[in-house]
């Protein structure tokens, strides 16, 4: 069974910074393109950031470059996203996505002061 599992959400200061771990499991995140989108209270789903296989390119909203960073832990069967210099407009739930378009649950995310 494909699964996906977020953690790492949380309530952050502006300025700070987290980390979203994405577990996978019924296939490897090695072979598939891996993504993150994120739904701001009220608002549409919005792709920030993904990460091709074979060579790892990286791509990013223009929103978040510069302070967010996707990667891919293999061993682990894991994708991770860095945020750093959380703004209070990244406040959203955040998914995992897999290139077909399957998510996890989300983990939240609340930029305040």
């Amino acid at each position: 069974e494909v699964r996906l599992m977020e953690s790492g959400g949380g309530l952050v200061q502006p300025g700070g910074s987290l980390r979203l771990s994405c577990a996978a499991s019924g296939f490897s995140v090695s072979q598939w393109y891996m993504s993150w989108v994120r739904q701001p209270p009220g608002k549409g789903l919005e792709w920030i950031s993904g990460i091709d296989t074979g060579d790892d390119y990286t791509t990013y909203l223009d929103s978040v470059k510069g302070r967010f960073t996707i990667s891919r832990d293999n061993a682990k069967n894991t994708v991770i996203l860095q945020l750093n210099s959380l703004k209070t407009e990244d406040t959203a739930m955040y998914y995992c996505q897999r290139g077909d378009g399957r998510r996890g649950q989300g983990t939240q995310v609340i930029v305040s002061a």
